[in-house]
């Protein structure tokens, strides 16, 4: 073929065009919502030299065939943990249904695959230093097994801390298990994870596929934040492993994140939880562990382990119905407020309801795109009524739900559609009014250091950025 030939580019670009279609429809037919269909089909119909490659990257990702390939992974895994006697829910099941609150988060007990259980003890642990405090202490005292799971391990001074401390408890014995998020850890050395190795714990990338081909596959993140200490004492919520969580980026700092320590029955839900996704990496199954007995006090707690393989979108769900059962007030913090028209409609209608809505977010962006996205979705609740508010101190990172007087929940997920249809997330929903109190504490500090958006920040806007928040909305079902 003659490369220089007039004709040849336009060959090229008929092929281009001819490949654009051929995605287009592919998306139309895969893509799980209709807004990211129609974000991915236009674009590749009408220039595709510009969205082929993205595509092919972050859209065409064999849902479905990798759909079917995770769930038969999570069916083997239960029945190579049916001989554990591993779910002696009942009287513990049972206790949750005396709740008036929790009765009425009506679609709860379905939506999750894990029930709701009595007889947890649940601690507050805000910010960096708090957090991996105890996270560490927890570990320093294992006698048995160690289970960590981060989407995002650096191997920065955090990151060297937390390898030499399971090494450390390896060396006296303690079997160690160790998954990170390929995508999410991509800057982590193979040396970090061959020190682990070498000295006896257990460690592995969770990746969508096998093989090279995954580099290139950046959707299905595993987005879980879980650490359980020998079926004793566990952790969720929304710090990563690095030095940016203590407060070391100089651009992002003070960063403002929130995570739980929990002890009680619902540890086994959080051990289940890893133990899929160890099971999708490995095909193994990693120890569990139960207690023979439990304090009889504490409080009601559900986790609310969501990913792309649910047979509902759990996730998308379990803020729609947070919403819709709100009679007092519901308040969201998130990094990223990109909510779906359902999310956005129910937001609404609890404003129309006479519920206190009030979202809080950060003033200072991590991801710029995602940022012009929240922005422009912001503007647009403070004119439904709902209170917006910008985080001033430092970057605000934390996933917390608060609604009423007695449910709160925290964990991993993000207001977007990420974690909504396509992360691997975990959130802990807890009944108590002692504990929703102080999740109503923590969040009145951090609006009193928060500035509220108004109508008048829409009007002001430069129009160049208006526009530029604009075409981010228009791909905001795909972010």
């Amino acid at each position: 073929m003659d490369y220089h030939s007039p004709y040849f580019f336009g060959y090229l670009l008929g092929v281009v065009h001819l490949l654009g279609i051929v995605a287009a429809l592919h998306a139309l037919f895969t893509v799980r919502t209709a807004q990211g269909a129609i974000a991915w089909a236009m674009p590749l119909f009408f220039i595709p030299y510009f969205t082929l490659i993205p595509y092919l990257i972050f859209g065409a990702r064999s849902f479905y065939a990798y759909i079917k390939a995770r769930r038969q992974a999570n069916q083997e895994m239960h029945v190579a943990m049916a001989s554990l006697n591993w779910r002696p829910w009942v009287e513990e099941a049972l206790a949750a249904r005396a709740s008036a609150s929790y009765a009425a988060l009506r679609a709860m007990p379905k939506l999750s695959r894990m029930p709701c259980l009595a007889n947890n003890q649940v601690e507050l642990l805000i910010d960096g230093k708090q957090t991996f405090d105890a996270i560490f202490e927890a570990i320093e005292k294992a006698k048995e097994v160690v289970l960590v799971q981060f989407f995002i391990i650096h191997n920065d001074a955090l990151g060297k801390a937390l390898q030499a401390l399971l090494l450390r408890k390896a060396a006296d014995g303690v079997k160690v298990f160790v998954l990170y998020d390929r995508v999410g850890s991509h800057a982590l050395p193979a040396s970090y994870s061959q020190r682990l190795r070498e000295g006896g714990v257990q460690i592995h990338a969770f990746a969508t596929r096998r093989g090279w081909f995954n580099r290139l596959q950046v959707n299905f993140r595993n987005h879980r934040k879980i650490v359980v200490v020998d079926g004793v004492v566990g952790f969720i919520g929304g710090h990563n492993v690095g030095d940016e969580y203590l407060g070391a980026d100089p651009k992002l700092s003070p960063w403002r994140d929130t995570h739980v320590r929990i002890s009680g029955p619902v540890l086994a839900c959080l051990q289940e939880s890893f133990a899929e996704d160890w099971y999708w990496a490995t095909r193994q199954l990693p120890p569990l562990i139960l207690l023979d007995t439990y304090p009889d006090n504490g409080v009601l707690c559900q986790a609310l382990a969501s990913g792309p393989a649910d047979s509902q979108e759990t996730c998308a769900l379990f803020f729609l119905e947070a919403i819709h059962s709100a009679t007092r007030r519901v308040w969201i913090t998130s990094p990223y407020f990109v909510p779906d028209e359902a999310v956005f409609a129910a937001l609404r209608l609890a404003v129309l309801r006479g519920v206190d809505v009030r979202v809080l977010i950060p003033s200072r962006p991590d991801h710029r795109v995602v940022y012009a996205a929240s922005s422009l979705f912001a503007f647009e609740a403070v004119r439904a009524g709902v209170r917006m508010f910008r985080y001033q101190p430092g970057f605000l990172h934390q996933k917390v739900v608060l609604v009423d007087d007695e449910i709160s929940a925290i964990g991993s997920a993000n207001l977007d559609n990420r974690s909504f249809r396509l992360n691997f997330e975990i959130t802990l929903l807890t009944v108590d009014r002692d504990f929703a109190d102080k999740v109503e504490q923590m969040l009145n500090d951090d609006f009193a250091q928060a500035r509220e958006i108004t109508a008048e920040d829409s009007r002001t806007t430069h129009r160049v950025q208006q526009l530029g928040m604009r075409i981010a909305r228009l791909i905001s079902p795909v972010l």
